[in-house]
């Protein structure tokens, strides 16, 4: 901040011959001077033309100094400005009186012109330091506000990908384990099928020359019901095989997932992504005692392969489905059994190609919405409107740099109160 060269004075004052005195030594010694003959007109002049300083005589009609001072100081757009009065009054109590309505000095009539540049010239310096020391005060806390920001942020960042590595080595171990096994009784599924067709076709044909058969075959015969087993067994074989590939798809889902602790950029299906979290996200969209089923609808577009980091990526889609899905559950939670069957809970997954050069994912939940004043936040770090202990407030903050700084995206919510709420992610299909 810059010491002003020409500082503004204003002098108050209902004695002309008074005014023209003091505004005569002022300007000699180099200072702008305003004036006013009363304290009603000084109090508009000052807040009008913003004076550097004001000398204010006590003794004047209608409103007197000391009332003048008291309103001066009870404006914020005058309440800053260093107050000096002039008077004749020697009374210590009106001195004490006017220091305390705010007064910086006093100059005792008739005054000394030395005497008088020598005040105004140390209230004024004194009011520079002040602002200048407001100001480093000001800039130093919001650096170090802003520092202390950043280390919480980056604290909080470096568990979140900690933990996200742990979840994502945790997943890829598991689906290795079940991988291995699965593999071997899914893969022998269909030899089975082939011993059991042909068995069951050995089966038929000794029945139809087993005429001479020996009474305790025909008997072993009856008792194992052949006729049921020829039809039942083939049945039991293909659903044992629908199963162990509904296993392998799983295992592939979780693999996909386990990208959580890859560190490099590479090119990915978006809906495998997608589909991958809203796995890990099953238990908590499936009907529970307390909460109706969630539906996922899944809208997809014809996406191209996207350059992208999918594990950060993935880590989006599951912060911002488990918010969804929380919102959800809260508003489930307020309403009546009717009420959750005729409007069940939904997410909507909508995804579309930009001009072959972006892709859009939008996530949309018909919950109770969020607030204007909520949205406009909920991309700062630490903001959350959870219980303590239900959240860091971190999650949407670090998807929001994900999208944009790591991929050279856009994160945005729209919601209207009651209606629900949509976050739309675009990321470019080449990366940055």
């Amino acid at each position: 901040m810059k010491e002003k060269d020409n500082p503004l004075i204003l002098v108050v004052d209902d004695t002309l011959a008074n005014l023209q005195v003091v505004a005569e030594v002022l300007s000699d010694a180099g200072f702008e001077v305003a004036i006013a003959t009363d304290g009603e007109r000084a109090i508009k002049q000052a807040t009008i033309s913003q004076p550097d300083l004001i000398l204010l005589d006590v003794m004047m009609p209608g409103i007197d100094g000391f009332e003048t001072c008291r309103r001066l100081k009870a404006a914020p757009a005058t309440c800053g400005m260093p107050v000096i009065f002039m008077t004749a009054l020697s009374d210590t109590t009106d001195k004490v009186r006017g220091f305390n309505l705010g007064a910086v000095d006093y100059v005792t009539k008739p005054f000394q012109e030395a005497e008088l540049l020598a005040r105004v010239t140390t209230q004024l310096k004194l009011r520079y330091l002040h602002q200048t020391l407001e100001q480093q005060v000001e800039q130093r806390t919001t650096e170090l506000q802003t520092a202390l920001q950043q280390v919480q942020q980056s604290q909080v960042q470096l568990v979140q990908s900690e933990k996200m590595a742990v979840l994502g080595q945790l997943v890829a171990g598991v689906a290795h384990e079940i991988n291995n096994p699965v593999n071997f009784i899914h893969g022998n599924l269909t030899h089975v099928q082939d011993y059991t067709d042909n068995l069951l076709a050995f089966v038929q044909l000794s029945q139809q020359h087993s005429g001479n058969a020996a009474i305790e075959l025909q008997d072993t015969v009856a008792d194992l019901d052949l006729e049921f087993i020829r039809q039942d067994l083939p049945k039991t074989l293909a659903s044992m095989k629908i199963g162990t590939h509904r296993i392998c798809e799983i295992v592939r889902s979780l693999r996909n997932f386990s990208r959580l602790d890859e560190a490099d950029c590479k090119t990915v299906d978006i809906h495998e992504g997608i589909n991958s979290t809203l796995l890990i996200l099953q238990h908590r969209l499936k009907s529970t005692p307390g909460h109706p089923e969630i539906q996922i609808i899944r809208e997809y577009g014809q996406l191209p392969l996207v350059e992208c980091y999918a594990g950060s990526l993935n880590q989006v889609f599951m912060n911002i489905l488990a918010n969804a899905i929380d919102a959800l559950e809260e508003l489930s939670a307020k309403r009546t059994y009717q009420e959750n069957q005729s409007q069940p809970s939904q997410i909507t997954i909508r995804t579309t190609a930009i001009d072959h050069q972006w892709v859009q994912v939008a996530i949309t939940d018909n919950g109770s919405g969020i607030p204007q004043e909520i949205q406009q936040r909920i991309f700062d770090p630490f903001f959350t409107t959870k219980p303590v202990g239900k959240g860091t407030g971190m999650g949407m903050s670090i998807s929001h740099q994900i999208i944009t700084e790591k991929h050279g995206g856009k994160l945005t919510c729209c919601s209207t109160l009651g209606e629900g709420a949509e976050f739309v992610i675009q990321i470019p299909v080449q990366g940055v």
